[in-house]
């Protein structure tokens, strides 16, 4: 009878915030609004910066539950622009050997994390997610170009799908 983390996650939430999972998803109509960890919907969050629009995944058509989809989102060239926002900072969260693997415990951080962003500013935090990846993301980066043993740097434009990677990792 072993669980799996995703459930796990979802027992502990439940515990405490004391939420049943028929009122994590609200019923309209027909139609089941999907909200972020239960809370923060996907409707109302936007991209300013054109470049990143096709870039950052917070549409309502990438909503997630929670942010661990299990997906391969490595697997064709700029598919990882398709994951949801909310799970690329978790992936990113998990760098070095130690966080390795350890996506449940990612998923808490960010869980704990959104929580205290919507009480500090009372903003979807999302929406503050996505402006922080705009505004991290870097416009200008510079290359080594090298001419017969000597190197001199060289500034270049930098790729939408790169500025939101920067930007995040």
């Amino acid at each position: 009878s072993h669980t799996s983390p995703v459930a796990i996650l979802a027992q502990e939430y439940q515990l405490a915030c004391c939420v049943s999972t028929a009122v994590m998803a609200e019923e309209i109509g027909s139609q089941v609004e999907v909200k972020l960890f239960g809370k923060w919907a996907y409707d109302d969050v936007s991209v300013s910066d054109l470049s990143l629009v096709d870039y950052i995944a917070c549409k309502p058509e990438h909503a997630v539950f929670l942010p661990h989809s299990a997906g391969r989102w490595q697997k064709k060239r700029f598919r990882k622009s398709l994951c949801p926002i909310v799970e690329r900072l978790v992936c990113s969260l998990m760098m070095h050997g130690r966080n390795t693997g350890k996506k449940v415990k990612a998923v808490r951080i960010v869980m704990h994390t959104m929580e205290i962003v919507h009480l500090l500013t009372d903003k979807n935090p999302i929406q503050v997610l996505v402006d922080a990846v705009k505004n991290g993301a870097p416009r200008e980066d510079s290359t080594r170009i090298g001419k017969g043993g000597t190197v001199r740097r060289q500034a270049v434009d930098v790729s939408p799908l790169r500025r939101g990677n920067q930007a995040l990792f």
